[in-house]
């Protein structure tokens, strides 16, 4: 787009892995104890350590959810910094499965979905790889990709750009037929309410996989 003047216009400069903008400026990116929220800042100990990723958190890696506890043996090491509340940027599909596992879906522009909210931590390497073996990513459970996140920052939203932030979406083999046996209606947020009913893994029947329990569910009845 050009100016009236015919110039063109400077495209705007990207941030350092971690700073924040306003929503409004046009910025594009790719896709137990409780701690204080560090915001991911150049000069902030969450991004001094090594290269670290941030993570979208919205289902039991959340504070007061069953999974939570990884993330607090991470904090204890190091490899994990809680950063603060967030919010997808833009809508996305957020369904229960199985024994009411979350499941955000990759499936942008669907009718029927909200921006998500969830949580927002910086993660180390190696605090990534135990995040991949809970999620399964390896064994098609869920994928890792880039999502674009609004960080809650004094009271306004910002975007966080660079492309850095990630989440843990449903597998692409089974998230269309995900969507369709939830109704083609997502859920806002995974708060206790929607959680209601949610069966930890060790308490599931223990002779089907995961997939195999994804399957018997997209196959039932609403």
């Amino acid at each position: 787009m050009q100016p009236a003047n015919g110039t063109t216009k400077p495209r705007p400069k990207r941030l350092p892995i971690g700073r924040l903008v306003p929503a409004s400026q046009s910025i594009h990116m790719g896709a137990g104890t409780e701690h204080q929220p560090q915001h991911p800042t150049s000069h902030s100990p969450a991004m001094a350590a090594g290269k670290r990723t941030l993570v979208f958190t919205y289902g039991t890696l959340k504070r007061g959810f069953s999974n939570h506890a990884l993330l607090q043996d991470l904090f204890l090491t190091g490899d994990a910094t809680f950063v603060g509340a967030a919010a997808t940027a833009s809508p996305l599909p957020l369904v229960c499965g199985p024994y009411r596992v979350p499941f955000l879906l990759n499936l942008p522009g669907s009718v029927g979905c909200h921006r998500v909210k969830g949580e927002l931590y910086s993660v180390t390497a190696r605090g990534l790889a135990r995040l991949d073996e809970l999620e399964g990513v390896s064994r098609g459970h869920y994928e890792r990709l880039p999502v674009e996140v609004m960080l809650a920052e004094d009271g306004a939203e910002q975007l966080v750009v660079e492309g850095e932030a990630v989440a843990y979406y449903a597998h692409r083999g089974y998230a269309e037929e995900m969507w369709s046996r939830s109704g083609r209606r997502g859920h806002p947020e995974y708060s206790p309410a929607v959680a209601a009913g949610y069966v930890r893994r060790v308490d599931r029947p223990q002779n089907l996989t995961f997939l195999e329990q994804i399957q018997v569910f997209v196959s039932s009845q609403s």
